[in-house]
């Protein structure tokens, strides 16, 4: 049983069709103010901030929201404490704001505090060389871009020694640490974070179309005043006016640009960043922690009933809609943090795996783990702008930039005036009420008659949407059962993925809405049976096209699985792409 679709910033099944209908000007809307292309956290923040400021918006995405770089990421908010060894302090005190924005004003239901142990080696030089750099770190943090003093919404960080470690983390190698520091850093779940950026700016009034490819733009004399584009679930052709296009594409940029002629000042390399998931039970440890290796550093991250360990850094050129992690990659990530682990790590032990690819500014030939992650704007052609490089936590500002340079454009072209941005001021779905809600958890738990720990799963991905499921599961008590197969989660979240948050496939619920697919060890095989009915329920679907999800699924699973038992990038992709992309 669904719920009724009156909130404004539903994604329901229906809501696309009429977000189709209002962009290729059925509906009497003869023409966008701007366009979006690209559904990851820069598209979604574009659209957000380009809606609030007044402008008719719409966003198409060709796969699902996140589906791309934007759901493979470390999951970190944070300013990037390495960046500072590049002296790039301009990089860090932004991102440190936004984090404090994310974390206290926008999104505090889904961004969260989390502490980590830079272990020290016992160098004499290293506790005050890294000491004074957290200093630094918390004293950005601190400030606004006025110098108004912010606070930093997590703790300051403090000095450790040996015997304080091994209390908090009892698994590290004694004797290859000297001690650590314990700061803190954020983390969220970034494809949920990609969806309450699309939800809000729906609800705000853009027009959000995810299976929609742009094939070209529309062109009068030099100017780019639109795109035409195919839906790809039905195979109609539609064009799309706007007065600006903003592509905010990813790696998928260089593709773009090629369709108008190759003409622009962007040129992203793509570098590939593996990470891997295992069981919290196989490392004792109160914090996450920093492994440095050769060339960058390797993060241990909490994350629920799992750590999260990754990332590599490599360049990929190879299929880029399924970067595929090789044995290599994940041998690399055991190999380096067995080296400060008691209980060695194996293959065994790995519960999931993602691979991510990041759209990096490309210099001439520094490899990419040395590559600026400072984000670019650029209007190769009129009507066109394009936005590469940056990083996850800087997705507002990246937006904020990106919808200066359309405004630009609006004001020249059109006269038309347009706001500044207002987006630091805007919170994301959920984050009203959130407060009251988690106060109130253990009233929530004894009137629905689920868990308090059910309820604090539910406040920790939906926030003050809460009330949602909680009807859902008030009006049918099926829905308030685990799924069979993924026991952390309630039948009544895969029912709200589709009636209210996009999701048009099993891949879509099990990968991106919940996180299915890399916290259990089956990679969510067990779940998709009972996943997929949940879904026909709501979406139509016969037996034949249930029976179809399933199988795509399971065979993505297994061309994943054989993927990861390739020693080369070249036959890890090869084994990947033969699961296609279900339509």
């Amino acid at each position: 049983m669904s719920l009724p679709l009156g909130t404004p910033s539903a994604l329901s099944p229906d809501a696309r069709q009429e977000a189709l209908t209002a962009l290729s000007g059925v509906a009497g809307e003869t023409e966008l103010d701007v366009l979006v292309v690209g559904g990851g956290v820069v598209g979604a923040g574009t659209a957000l901030d380009a809606v609030t400021r007044g402008l008719n918006t719409g966003l198409v995405e060709q796969r699902d929201l996140a589906s791309g770089t934007s759901s493979r990421s470390s999951k970190l908010i944070h300013g990037g404490l390495r960046y500072l060894e590049m002296l790039d302090f301009g990089l860090v005190r932004e991102a440190l704001q936004e984090r404090g924005l994310l974390l206290t004003r926008l999104a505090p239901h889904l961004v969260r505090p989390v502490p980590f142990l830079y272990p020290l080696t016992g160098r004499g030089w290293e506790r005050p060389y890294i000491g004074s750099g957290l200093i630094l770190y918390d004293g950005m943090a601190m400030l606004g871009k006025t110098g108004r003093t912010l606070g930093m919404g997590v703790p300051r960080h403090r000095h450790l020694f040996r015997r304080q470690v091994a209390r908090i983390a009892p698994d590290f190698k004694s004797d290859k640490i000297a001690g650590a520091i314990q700061y803190y850093d954020c983390q969220v779940d970034d494809a949920r974070l990609v969806l309450a950026l699309a939800r809000t700016a729906a609800g705000h009034g853009a027009h959000v179309a995810t299976r929609v490819k742009v094939t070209g733009f529309l062109r009068e004399a030099e100017r780019v005043v639109g795109v035409r584009a195919v839906d790809l679930e039905d195979g109609s052709e539609l064009e799309i006016r706007a007065r600006v296009v903003v592509n905010a594409a990813g790696v998928w940029t260089d593709e773009i640009q090629e369709m108008v002629g190759g003409r622009g000042a962007l040129h992203v390399k793509v570098s590939k960043g593996v990470h891997i998931m295992v069981p919290r039970d196989r490392i004792r440890s109160e914090a996450g922690f920093i492994v440095r290796t050769k060339t960058s550093v390797l993060f241990v991250i909490p994350w629920g009933r799992h750590w999260i360990i990754g990332t590599t850094d490599t360049p990929w050129d190879l299929d880029k809609a399924h970067p595929a992690a090789s044995r290599a990659d994940i041998d690399y990530i055991l190999d380096h943090v067995n080296e400060i682990l008691r209980e060695p790590l194996d293959h065994d032990d790995v519960v999931g795996v993602w691979a991510g690819l990041r759209p990096l500014l490309s210099g001439e030939s520094e490899p990419t783990s040395k590559i600026s992650r400072e984000h670019t704007v650029v209007t190769p052609v009129p009507g066109l702008v394009m936005i590469a490089g940056g990083k996850l936590t800087t997705y507002r500002v990246m937006a904020k930039d990106a919808i200066d340079a359309a405004a630009h454009s609006l004001r020249t072209t059109v006269n038309l005036t347009v706001r500044d941005s207002i987006t630091e001021r805007v919170p994301l779905v959920g984050a009203d009420g959130y407060e009251t809600r988690a106060n109130q958890r253990v009233l929530l738990a004894r009137r629905s008659g689920l868990h308090v720990a059910r309820i604090d799963h539910l406040l920790g991905r939906h926030g003050g949407l809460v009330d949602d499921l909680l009807a859902l599961v008030a009006a049918d008590r099926l829905l308030s059962l685990p799924l069979e197969g993924a026991e952390d989660y309630l039948a009544a979240e895969v029912v709200y993925a589709v009636t209210h948050e996009g999701a048009r496939h099993l891949d879509d619920v099990l990968t991106r809405r919940t996180r299915i697919s890399i916290e259990t060890f089956d990679r969510g095989v067990s779940a998709a049976p009972h996943a997929a009915r949940l879904m026909a329920a709501e979406l139509g679907w016969d037996d034949a096209r249930t029976a179809d999800e399933v199988d795509h699924y399971l065979r993505r699973v297994e061309a994943e699985r054989q993927s990861q038992l390739m020693l080369t990038d070249q036959e890890a992709d090869e084994a990947r792409v033969k699961a296609t992309d279900i339509v």
